[in-house]
């Protein structure tokens, strides 16, 4: 951690309101609505499993994207077949988003490896905004998915085709959507404890393809009772669902890529500066993610009479408290200012 000291402070404009509105309502109260949204969106500010330690981080991340790669990539399979021999619109839709992930999953793991490497002279901050590019080649991917799901499905509806093996469309429908739903579970778990971005997008998308697995079922039902336009109907649905979570997941890489942070990151940070002892007051605050780690800059101020060495422990029991209360930090950087000597109040003489 580099520490300077200097004598007047940074100009800082993030302010420090303390209003957590942006939170939306209560986890302990949420309507069906936001209890929905929550399972949809990515909530990459849960801490509750949150890990310290980068190399650790970066091996729970490895080893998530090969395990996750192994459960999609045989669920693809069995679907891959059952399409060929059924002609299912609907399960081609499920198909094609479980490929959009297992091609995507690589590049993941590749970013997971850079970010692991000591930083050089020329990228002297490390390789791990790595991550974050892969989360925008995630979106690419599935957006392009999403469009091939719309052109299979509107050739359906204008050229007549016959479904067949119907019992086994329904059947990889139910596996599809059991073999996912655990591969998000496993994956959005994993991308929260280490602050991933990527992985709880990656996570977020193999959870929609669970919810369009079950509904494939419609697909099959309107079928047996000689509806087959309910089957293309669906891979619109489908589609439709793929763009909404595209949104949401690409929101949060994009925003960790322009330097954005979740509400609430720079009030724990300032609060946990302002309660260690010795600090008089906080000044400039910032943080960003780089990666699956946060990084902070932050301005304190302490008595001007204190000794150089004295000082740098108060700093040092800074940075103690903000790895015990910022989850995911990777690095604080935290500048010592003087803090005013109170000037003694002027006495008037008194007049004989």
């Amino acid at each position: 951690m580099k520490r300077a000291e200097h004598a007047q402070a940074h100009d800082c404009t993030p302010g420090h309101s303390h209003d957590h509105d942006d939170h939306g309502e209560g986890h302990g109260h949420r309507s069906a609505w936001g209890r929905l949204k929550h399972a949809m969106v990515p909530h990459s500010h849960d801490h509750s499993e949150a890990i310290q330690t980068a190399e650790q981080a970066s091996s729970i991340g490895i080893r998530a994207a090969w395990v996750s790669l192994a459960g999609m990539g045989a669920t693809a399979l069995l679907q891959i077949v059952i399409v060929w021999l059924s002609g299912s619109v609907a399960l081609l839709a499920d198909t094609m988003h479980n490929l959009g992930h297992l091609a995507t999953t690589i590049p993941l793991i590749i970013a997971f490896r850079l970010g692991r490497r000591v930083p050089t002279r020329r990228y002297n901050y490390g390789l791990r905004r790595a991550e974050d590019l892969v989360g925008l080649l995630i979106g690419a991917v599935i957006a392009l998915s999403a469009a091939l799901i719309v052109w299979e499905s509107v050739r359906a509806l204008t050229t007549q085709r016959e479904l067949t093996h119907l019992g086994w469309v329904l059947a990889a429908a139910i596996v599809g959507a059991a073999g996912n739903e655990l591969v998000a579970r496993y994956r959005i778990r994993a991308g929260r404890r280490i602050g991933s971005a990527a992985l709880i997008a990656e996570g977020q998308h193999a959870r929609t393809d669970a919810l369009t697995s079950l509904a494939v079922v419609l697909g099959v039902i309107g079928a047996w009772l000689g509806l087959p336009w309910v089957d293309p109907v669906i891979g619109l649905f489908i589609a439709a669902v793929i763009v909404v979570v595209l949104v949401g997941s690409m929101r949060t890489v994009v925003r960790r890529l322009m330097d954005g942070i979740e509400p609430g990151t720079l009030d724990s940070v300032e609060e946990t500066a302002a309660a260690v002892p010795g600090v008089v007051s906080v000044g400039c605050a910032r943080a960003r993610w780089t990666g699956h780690r946060l990084e902070v800059d932050l301005d304190i101020a302490v008595d001007s009479t204190l000794t150089v060495e004295t000082a740098h422990g108060i700093a040092h029991a800074v940075e103690d408290g903000l790895r015990g209360h910022v989850p995911h930090l990777q690095q604080a950087t935290i500048h010592l200012t003087p803090a005013p000597t109170p000037t003694p109040p002027r006495t008037t003489p008194l007049m004989h």
